[in-house]
């Protein structure tokens, strides 16, 4: 190098280094020692399931008696998230601002914020403003430059300290980490920070802090303290303010940098290394040495890794690291050797005492990372046939979602798969859909519109209502049709005659379910009946039930006017027919679904269309509380 440019070099260095000197003063004023400890308890702003649990997997792992994690705070949620502290499952209180969370939490003083880069400035901002918060730790990248130097004004004013932009955070070896420093917990075992050791490292990437932790921990006692400033152009504190902090913590005996090409803040570094300011051994490495090899200027990964002239290259910034005093290698590869050779040294001279080894405390496996790598084997609590929504779209009876639309098909056939796990013919269920259809209503007189009518008067909402009107379906409002099903199913396969069967229900005391009208009689048959059986007679392979319901229907009539048959003894005998001559059911399963109420699963669907309606007509006709007249009760004692 020429005497000319090499005092151009040097003079140029000054330039940089005093426009450092300021912002490292004010920095040594603002923290002059540790930001955490066992106790320390954080608030994390946007909830992340597995950065909490990392972190609380790291406070059972270092012992600490309390979570590390105090409240939680997601714009807009109240409540609690259920977590895990060990081998206990912990409710971690969920607040929708952070003015609420600070206030719930008075000795919570580091904000974690996993905000996007939209609007993690505006929330960091907010969090400082607290006077509880102390540290910001900001996780996003590309916050917008005047908005990180509008935070670090203000932090630098109150003596806080921001963490980042685009950063993984921080951590205390055995006492505190943020969200996801160091990554796993077997890179945190791996690298000891369940305890603390001697070195106080900090570095700008985050990704190659876990390197260097691992690097750390194989040729020293480990670290005490490690920082991620964060890749951005403007991060919210400096390389050299965490050496200058770290040289008041009298637990830290050395200090590991990794630093990059590009920015300049590497200079304030040689400047308090130069004055005298940093006492403890400094090892230090500006990576990107490679990036003179490119013919034009190359962007790295973070947006502050960019070289923006010889002051900013890697091999400036390690020269003048040399200069001022720190152990500098000639490679990244010899780094590792140089900070084991710091480190032996300092043992040589008693100035560490190597630390005695201790054996962490097992952390719980999840169950479902326990399942998956086949440690266990745990039962289900629920079983389901009908339908699978684990696959890119619903399935209902191992039919997708998109083959039900592509193939037109309606309601009926949706039901047929997930009621009968089964594609049924065209004519199955078109009178499945046809039941539905003559069902959805009767009228406002019966009892369960007249329900829901009272109950939407009263000014409860849809479900209330609905409900109140499903409740009255039973044995003597729509709920007969099972029961017809299986008495007319007993007495056709038995051979019995329409009299045996009659005279036979009617010695226990039993009415015959399906027969029999309020309104309806011999002279005027309920016209829903007679579409039913047209359409059996015209599409069904057999109509075998349906024939002896009707025989049945012939002598109850002889009986009285009103014994006709039903909707509902028209639907359970028809639906026999149905599943019997498809050919697609067994006996046993027809005797099942019989059995288990399929039939009343039909009236139930259908007359809720007609239960909503009458809830949305009182509702719009804006209907007052509804009393039942004196004059239609009949008092008496």
């Amino acid at each position: 190098m020429s005497s000319i440019f090499l005092y151009i070099y040097s003079s140029a260095i000054k330039k940089v280094i005093h426009l450092f000197v300021a912002r490292s003063i004010c920095f040594f004023v603002m923290a002059t020692g540790q930001l955490f400890s066992r106790t320390t308890q954080a608030l994390f702003y946007n909830y992340k399931q597995l950065p909490i649990q990392r972190m609380l997997d790291f406070d059972f792992l270092c012992g600490r008696e309390t979570p590390s994690v105090a409240g939680i705070i997601n714009p807009g949620s109240e409540g609690f998230q259920k977590l895990f502290f060990g081998q206990e499952e912990i409710a971690i209180p969920v607040h929708s601002t952070i003015e609420a969370a600070c206030a719930a939490h008075p000795t919570a003083d580091v904000f974690i914020n996993f905000a996007s880069f939209r609007s993690a400035a505006a929330s960091s901002m907010a969090a400082l403003k607290q006077p509880t918060i102390r540290v910001a730790a900001i996780i996003a990248e590309g916050v917008p430059e005047s908005d990180t130097k509008q935070l670090i004004a203000y932090a630098r004013a109150n003596n806080k300290v921001v963490i980042g932009p685009a950063t993984v955070g921080g951590i205390q070896a055995g006492a505190f980490k943020i969200g996801d420093t160091a990554g796993t917990i077997d890179n945190v075992i791996q690298c000891k920070l369940y305890r603390p050791g001697s070195v106080g490292f900090v570095s700008k990437s985050g990704g190659m802090s876990n390197e260097l932790y691992n690097t750390i921990a194989r040729v020293t006692d480990g670290i005490y303290e490690g920082i991620a400033i964060g890749g951005d152009v403007f991060p919210g504190s400096t390389l050299s303010d965490h050496v200058l902090r770290f040289n008041n913590i009298p637990q830290i005996k050395m200090m590991v940098v990794l630093g990059e090409l590009g920015g300049r803040d590497e200079y304030s570094l040689v400047e308090a290394l130069k004055q005298g300011k940093v006492q403890k051994p400094v090892v230090a490495w500006v990576s990107g040495t490679c990036a003179r090899l490119f013919k034009s200027e190359v962007q790295f990964g973070h947006a502050g890794a960019k070289s923006g002239g010889e002051l900013e290259s890697a091999q400036a910034k390690n020269q003048a690291l040399r200069d001022a005093g720190a152990v500098v290698p000639t490679s990244y590869e010899a780094f590792e050797a140089a900070i084991k050779e710091t480190f032996e040294k300092l043992v040589e001279e008693g100035k560490i005492t190597p630390i005695k080894e201790i054996t962490p405390p097992p952390i719980p496996e999840d169950l479902s990372t326990a399942i998956k790598s086949g440690k266990v084997r745990a039962p289900t609590h629920i079983i389901s046939t009908i339908s699978d929504d684990r696959g890119e779209e619903p399935c209902y009876a191992g039919v997708p979602m998109s083959s039900i639309i592509e193939k037109g098909y309606g309601v009926g056939d949706v039901i047929s798969l997930l009621w009968f796990k089964r594609s049924l013919p065209r004519y199955c269920t078109q009178f499945i859909e046809i039941c539905i259809m003559l069902c959805a209503d009767h009228g406002p007189c019966v009892s369960g519109a007249h329900n829901t009518i009272v109950t939407a008067r009263a000014g409860k909402d849809l479900v209330s209502s609905l409900v109140s009107g499903l409740l009255t379906i039973g044995p003597r409002f729509g709920g007969a049709i099972d029961d017809a099903a299986r008495y007319f199913k007993d007495a056709h396969d038995r051979g019995l005659t329409p009299y045996e069967f009659v005279e036979s229900m009617k010695k226990k005391g039993i009415r015959v379910p399906g027969i029999g009208h309020r309104i309806k009689n011999r002279d005027n048959k309920d016209k829903r009946v007679e579409l039913l059986q047209k359409f059996a007679r015209t599409h069904f392979p057999s109509v075998k039930y349906m024939e002896y319901a009707v025989q049945v229907e012939t002598y109850t009539l002889s009986k009285a006017n009103n014994l006709v048959l039903n909707v509902d003894g028209a639907i359970g005998s028809l639906f026999l027919d149905l599943l019997a001559g498809s050919g697609l059911f067994t006996k046993q399963e027809i005797d099942e679904i019989v059995e288990i109420g399929y039939l009343n699963g039909l009236f139930v669907l259908a007359r809720s269309i007609g239960l909503i309606g009458h809830t949305f007509d009182q509702k719009r006709l804006k209907q007052p509380l509804y009393r039942h007249p004196w004059e239609d009760v009949l008092y008496t004692k």
